[in-house]
Parts: C-alpha cells; structure tokens; sequence
C-alpha cells in the first residue's frame, strides 16, 4: 500500500503532462505536416518570416515564391507557416 502512494502521483503527473503539453504539440506537428504536403502551385502562403507570395514552383526540398512585383525567391518548403484561404 506504501508503494501505490508514493507511484500514484507520479503517474497521475505523467499523464497531465502527456494530455496538457505532448499530444497537443503533437496534433500540431502533424496539422503543418499535413498542410506542407499537400501545396500547390498557386496557392497563396504565408511564411514564418510572415512574406505574402503565391507558389511558383514546388520540389522536394524548396519552394519558389511569387511576390507582388513578380520576383521569385526560393525557401525551404518547412518555412510556409500557413496556406491563405480566399
């Protein structure tokens, strides 16, 4: 009975820990992993530097952004924070 008091809390510490900060993190890393593999070109983005431009061209690694006066500049494709809806 004195080792089910003292590994009881614990456990219920591990367990608000997972369901608070590490399953929502994880939702998230998949949410923009999802997002990441599933662009177009076309699709109008946003960066994480926060630079508005439309997708030119998409490889496996890097993707070409279109801003406002045409000029093309590359990224890495983990750089889109999120796609812009109209």
């Amino acid at each position: 009975m004195d080792m089910l008091t003292t590994v009881l809390p614990l456990v219920l510490m591990f367990a608000i820990f997972y369901f608070l900060l590490i399953r929502p993190q994880q939702k998230q890393q998949k949410a923009v992993r999802e997002m990441q593999n599933s662009l177009e070109k076309g699709s109008k983005i946003v960066t994480i530097g926060g630079l508005h431009g439309i997708l030119d061209s998409i490889d496996e690694d890097k993707i070409v952004v279109k801003v406002g006066d045409g000029t093309r500049m590359t990224f890495d494709r983990r750089s889109i924070r999120e796609v812009v809806k109209d």
